[in-house]
């Protein structure tokens, strides 16, 4: 081999292994950027849910503070903080009174025990009673004796914790007359406190409720007078008409309407009557089924016909097809000398017989069933 063999050869080399070095250099940094494209796809999903994340704690957030203003709204009504207040005056009441009758009556004896739990029970029933009869609309005779048994109740027991009060100038404590006076009457006024409380809330919800309803009905009322002057005039002169008690004021205003305005519906007046027909006679030209429309899709369908629509319930193919019933006994060419017992094979029926249904023929049956069926009145 020659020198300058070998040289070409060693340049040869040299160069296959610089173009080697540069396709690997660039396959390496194809995969660096690779890697680096991939890290930043992965930190952008990253930052991306970081802040959906983000956007779903603050909505969060967001919805439970609504959450708890709309709470705060409903549990701080003036209605609700009263009812709630109330409650929470007659338990203080309860508790401040138990302590007193229950040392008085034990300290006479203890059987006694069950005696103070007995009367405020009783005190406290009886008012719930007031409330249920107020509820029930019984008569006023029942609820003002419910209330006396209440007032004797907690009558009883402030006195039983005023005299507790007066008798603690004289024992251990030692307190002077004036404290065991206040003493006595801050327990017997906080007795009769509880009682008193709760009536009063009932007679409030009692006089709201009525005010409501008094309301409502005076606009009503009013209304009526302002809307239907010519019914009011004709409903009072059939009441004063008719006898003391005889007809109430809703059948006279219904009496009146008919006799002004012809219908016995209240608020139907001819117009109206007439607005409603015609409502009903157009949605009922509405429902039926569109005639050129029909037309026109039968038209489009036999553009290109394959079979002839039926005329007498049976489909009559134009191109050739299979019959739909065909014999599978051969034609006789001689008439037989003795008629065979052998049975013919009867027909059979087979995939392609029965020619498909022309698409216009279908449209007209589609439609024809969609029409609602007509009665005729005998």
């Amino acid at each position: 081999m020659s020198m300058s063999t070998y040289r070409e050869e060693r340049r040869a080399d040299q160069a296959a292994e610089a173009e080697q070095r540069r396709i690997d250099a660039a396959a390496a940094e194809e995969r660096r950027a690779e890697r680096q494209r991939a890290a930043d796809e992965r930190a952008a999903r990253l930052r991306e849910q970081a802040r959906t994340d983000k956007q779903a704690d603050r909505t969060d957030r967001q919805a439970r503070r609504r959450e708890r203003a709309e709470r705060r709204a409903v549990a701080l009504t003036p209605e609700r903080i009263y009812r709630n207040g109330t409650l929470a005056l007659v338990v203080a009441s309860g508790l401040a009174s138990l302590p007193a009758q229950i040392v008085h009556f034990v300290s006479i004896s203890v059987m006694l025990l069950p005696v103070p739990l007995g009367l405020e029970g009783a005190a406290w029933v009886m008012a719930a009673g007031v409330a249920y009869a107020d509820a029930r609309s019984a008569p006023g005779w029942v609820r003002w004796l419910l209330r006396a048994l209440v007032a004797a109740c907690a009558g009883f027991a402030a006195s039983i914790n005023y005299g507790y009060g007066l008798s603690l100038a004289d024992g251990p404590h030692g307190l002077s007359a004036g404290n065991a006076t206040a003493a006595g009457a801050g327990l017997a006024a906080v007795t009769v406190l509880g009682p008193v409380v709760f009536e009063i809330r009932q007679w409030v919800s009692t006089l709201a409720a009525r005010d409501a309803d008094t309301r409502q009905r005076r606009r009503h009322a009013a209304r009526r007078r302002r809307h239907h002057r010519d019914v009011l005039r004709v409903a009072r002169r059939l009441v004063s008409a008719a006898p003391f008690g005889a007809l109430a004021a809703e059948d006279a205003w219904k009496r009146a309407w008919e006799v002004v305005h012809g219908p016995s519906e209240p608020g139907m007046t001819p117009r109206l009557e007439k607005r409603a027909v015609a409502a009903a006679t157009q949605l009922a030209e509405a429902r039926k089924p569109d005639a050129d429309a029909v037309g026109r899709r039968i038209r489009a369908g036999l553009a290109h016909p394959q079979f002839v629509l039926p005329d007498t319930g049976n489909v009559v193919p134009i191109r050739r097809e299979k019959p739909q019933v065909a014999t599978q006994v051969p034609p006789l060419d001689e008439k037989p000398a003795k008629a065979s017992r052998k049975r013919p094979v009867p027909p059979r029926r087979r995939k392609g017989d029965t020619p498909r249904f022309h698409s216009a023929a279908k449209v007209a049956a589609a439609d024809t069933a969609r029409r609602p069926a007509v009665t005729a009145n005998v």
